[in-house]
C-alpha cells in the first residue's frame, strides 16, 4: 500500500508523520517498525498519526520505533503542530490536542509571519508514586529515592508528564553509560510500565544536561517529556530554578514550571522531507 509521508524533527528527535485525514488506514503497529528501520526504512524515533477528534481540535497518536504505543512525546507534539498548522488543518495559532496523556495546547511562535518556535502547555507533573506509576510508593512522591540498578545504588526522582520519567542526577552526562544502564531502568521491577530514564548533570541553576534514554525507543536525541520532567526533578531537588535551559544531545529547550503549575516547553519544529512510502 502506498501513501504519503512528512518527515519532521524536533531537536534531533525524529518523526515520520502520517495523514490520516487523507492517507488510507494502515497497520500503524507494522508501519512504525517498518518506517522506523534507519536501515531499511526512513528511519525515525516513531510515527506520528494525524486523526480527528470530538475532543479538541485535532488528535495526535504516536506510535514507538518498536511499535509500542507512547502516551505522548514533547518534541512530537511540537513536529505534529507545526505540521497541521502550515498545512491548514487547524487555523489558529494556539490550539487544543488530543493525545493519550490528556489535551494539551501548543502555541504557534512566529517572526516575519513564519513559524519560528513552539511552545506547549504540557499540563501539571503528575507526583504521585501510583499515578507514574512506581511500585512500593502509594500516593507519596518519589524524591531522591534509592533504586539499586546492576548492583549500584542510584538516586532517582520520578515524574509523570502523562508517561513515566525517572530522573537521575549525575556527576558527568555526557560520559555515563548510558547504554548500559538504560534499558536496566526501563525494565525495572519499580517501573510496572517501565519508564524513560534521564541522566542529568546540574551546570548551573538555569542550565542543566540531559542525556535520555526513552522507553521503546532506546537512546534519542532529545524528550520533550523528559526535559519537562528533568526541570521538575531539578526543583524538587532544589537544585534548579523554576525556569531552565535543557541541553538535549540534539539541542536547546527552553522549560518553565510556572505559578499554575503547569510545565511549558519551548522549542524549534523542523520539516526534513515528504516522499511517498509503501509497504
Amino acid at each position: 500500500m502506498k501513501f504519503n509521508f512528512t518527515k519532521l524533527q524536533g531537536t534531533g528527535n525524529d518523526f515520520v508523520l502520517i495523514d490520516c485525514l487523507k492517507e488510507p488506514e494502515l497497520d500503524y503497529i507494522g508501519a512504525a517498525q517498518a518506517l522506523c528501520d534507519r536501515h531499511y526504512g526512513i528511519g525515525a524515533d516513531g510515527i506520528l498519526l494525524v486523526l480527528p477528534s470530538d475532543k479538541a481540535d485535532i488528535c495526535m497518536r504516536i506510535i514507538n520505533a518498536d511499535g509500542s504505543e507512547a502516551e505522548m512525546c514533547g518534541n512530537g507534539i511540537r513536529c505534529f503542530a507545526r505540521y497541521v498548522y502550515e498545512n491548514g488543518i487547524v487555523t489558529k495559532e494556539e490550539f487544543t490536542v488530543e493525545t493519550g496523556a490528556g489535551i494539551l495546547v501548543p502555541k504557534m511562535i512566529l517572526k516575519g509571519g513564519q513559524v519560528s518556535l513552539v511552545q506547549v502547555d504540557m499540563g501539571e507533573p503528575i507526583l504521585e508514586g501510583n499515578k507514574i506509576p512506581v511500585s512500593g510508593y502509594g500516593n507519596n512522591r518519589v524524591v531522591k529515592e534509592t533504586i539499586k540498578v546492576k548492583g549500584k545504588d542510584f538516586k532517582m526522582t520520578c515524574v509523570s508528564m502523562g508517561n513515566p520519567h525517572c530522573v537521575v542526577f549525575v556527576d558527568d552526562a555526557e560520559g555515563f553509560p548510558i547504554y548500559e544502564y538504560g534499558p536496566l531502568f526501563e525494565s525495572h521491577e519499580k517501573f510496572p510500565q517501565k519508564t524513560n530514564t534521564e541522566f542529568v548533570e546540574i551546570k548551573d541553576r538555569s542550565h542543566l544536561r540531559m542525556r535520555v534514554w526513552e522507553r521503546g525507543a532506546a537512546v534519542t536525541l532529545a524528550c520533550g517529556t523528559g526535559s519537562c520532567a528533568t526541570l521538575t526533578a531539578a526543583v524538587l531537588n532544589g537544585l534548579a530554578d523554576r525556569k531552565a535551559e535543557i541541553q538535549l544531545d540534539g539541542g536547546k529547550l527552553i522549560v518553565e514550571w510556572a505559578d499554575n503549575n503547569h510545565l511549558y516547553m519551548t522549542g524549534p519544529a523542523e520539516f526534513v522531507f515528504t516522499g511517498v512510502a509503501e509497504i
